[in-house]
């Protein structure tokens, strides 16, 4: 009788194993570099591929989970044409907002094929902008607009470093003034 159990309980569980492998679990750690970036994995997490160096100068290529989370999204490899719509790179290291400050990048983010198409992406890129105090909702608008006021809106965070308390004082020689015309 325990045998049989033991039996029906070792059936169930590879059962359980093979039904988990059919409906698509993604584990960051077992994606290769091509699936890698933008994917989200079945807990939610986001997959950052990461570089390593060998000691004998080789360079290999693994993905693992980031502590980002995806907005009510599990499970999902990004498409080649959203790759390709949002101005994006498979073999992109890490997660970054740097990018946010290239006027070619952010042109592609806003575009209607990546952004009313790509809601992954545009999650991800909405939660790094929302980092640095940015509304990509903003942002877009002013892409489309006036780009330099978005870009400008980046850069600034709205922290400032407070002035001198007491004048400054120059010892030597002065400062050159720029020309008035």
């Amino acid at each position: 009788m325990a045998s049989s159990l033991c039996n029906l309980a070792l059936l169930a569980l590879a059962v359980a194993f093979c039904v988990q492998g059919t409906l698509g679990e993604i584990a960051c750690e077992n994606l290769d570099q091509g699936s890698c970036a933008f994917a989200v994995s079945s807990t939610g997490k986001r997959c950052v591929l990461e570089k390593q160096v060998r000691r004998s100068g080789e360079e290999a290529y693994t993905c693992r989970s980031s502590e980002i989370e995806a907005d009510n999204l599990k499970d999902h490899i990004e498409t080649d044409a959203c790759i390709t719509a949002c101005g994006l790179d498979r073999k992109t290291l890490g997660v970054s907002s740097d990018s946010l400050l290239e006027s070619r990048f952010t042109q592609k983010l806003c575009s209607s094929g990546c952004y009313e198409n790509c809601p992954n992406i545009v999650d991800l890129y909405f939660s790094l902008a929302a980092g640095e105090g940015v509304f990509l909702p903003k942002l877009c608008e002013a892409q489309r607009g006036i780009a330099r006021r978005g870009m400008a809106e980046i850069r600034s965070s709205g922290d400032v470093a407070p002035g001198p308390i007491q004048p400054v004082k120059f010892i030597g020689v002065a400062p050159a003034l720029a020309p008035s015309y």
